[in-house]
């Protein structure tokens, strides 16, 4: 018998333990993004202040079309960022190279060395949107990875099988059996981030390896499990990858993030597409959430009683462990509830937000003055 209930997108979660001493306003440390897609051209102008109102920095995803591969087309891409931000000009992105079978060593420490590129993303080939130039064998890249090593540079993992013959649902657990735990030993000093864990696995590999691998987790796997795709229907706009998966693996998310635990940090993997590359007969992966990241991850917090955590989870671990001063602004939150929109414009596109139409417990104020937080 399938036991697995639908999450709290759907019907009320049963789990949740609401404090009812929580702050009705919280004034946190300003938080970073550690996985982002800010795609480009109308899209990107239209929508990059929906993340850099709520985060100071953010790791940029290069899975562009063309994608970015060099140094140099890191650089332009991030003119073209700083030129879209208009009034948020205090917002800095961190600029990653997407790496393939023939990336260059030279061009990539040359890159970090410049302060141009920040760390590099693995994609295993046509593992998610616009992969098909991935890698192809993790072997391909041990030379890249012996200079990312020796320069400190991190390496983002999508941690994922493409292999057809691998339930969907599995892919995950089977890149971790099958590959990182390899990479990991063959490499025991690289910095490793598994990208938008989504598996109780996922949590346990991060959590009994050494202090150089650390995971993000995104604020709709927190939110919602598999069941939310197929309520009354299916629904498209929670299709995302790594895809959702068992309530047990949304439980065990939540505890990581919540726990303390400095390995695990930020990253909301918003992903951006329009409505008619969402609602058609084969819909593209991603969820754009940018809008209602840190709404949706204090509303995370406050059902597991560790509101007193969000700001570690959100503005310290991950910069600590990608070795970035702490930002000095604050932001606020304020637990007056709202309702979010039912799309978004952006340029000739129209984006379906995470939480679309439904009423969230928090709003997000904005930046404030360095006040007393809670």
């Amino acid at each position: 018998m399938n036991r697995e209930r639908p999450s709290s997108d759907t019907l009320p979660d049963q789990r949740a333990r609401e404090n009812a001493d929580s702050p009705r306003r919280l004034v946190l440390r300003r938080p970073d993004d550690f996985h982002v897609h800010l795609r480009d051209g109308l899209m990107l102008n239209a929508l990059v202040n929906a993340t850099a109102r709520q985060f100071g920095r953010a790791i940029v995803m290069p899975n562009l079309d063309p994608p970015v591969t060099t140094a140099a087309g890191a650089e332009a891409y991030r003119s073209r960022i700083l030129a879209a931000l208009g009034e948020q000009d205090d917002f800095k992105p961190l600029m990653t190279v997407y790496l393939t079978d023939n990336t260059k060593t030279p061009d990539l420490e040359a890159g970090f060395k410049a302060g141009v590129l920040t760390a590099a993303k693995f994609y295993p080939a046509h593992a998610t949107t616009n992969s098909a130039l991935g890698v192809t064998d993790l072997r391909n890249l041990y030379g890249v990875f012996n200079a990312m090593e020796r320069l400190k540079m991190p390496l983002l993992v999508h941690g994922e099988v493409s292999d057809p013959d691998v339930d969907v649902f599995d892919r995950e657990k089977a890149f971790i059996d099958r590959y990182l735990a390899k990479l990991v030993n063959a490499f025991p000093a690289l910095k490793i981030v598994l990208e938008h864990i989504t598996t109780e696995e996922a949590v346990d590999f991060v959590v009994a390896a050494g202090p150089n691998v650390g995971a993000t987790i995104t604020p709709h796997h927190l939110s919602i499990n598999r069941n939310s795709m197929f309520h009354g229907g299916l629904r498209p706009h929670f299709y995302c990858l790594p895809i959702l998966k068992r309530e047990h693996h949304r439980l065990a998310l939540r505890r990581a993030a919540t726990s303390g635990n400095p390995k695990f940090f930020l990253g909301t993997d918003s992903a951006p597409h329009d409505i008619s590359t969402k609602q058609n007969g084969c819909a593209c992966a991603g969820i754009f959430n940018a809008d209602v990241a840190m709404q949706v991850y204090a509303q995370v917090f406050e059902e597991e009683a560790s509101l007193d955590r969000l700001e570690t989870f959100a503005a310290e671990h991950g910069a600590r462990f990608y070795g970035l001063p702490l930002n000095q602004g604050r932001i606020a939150l304020e637990k007056t509830g709202s309702i979010v929109s039912a799309e978004f414009p952006a340029g000739k596109s129209r984006i379906v937000p995470f939480k679309a139409g439904s009423a969230i417990s928090w709003s997000f104020v904005g930046k404030v003055a360095d006040e007393h937080h809670s």
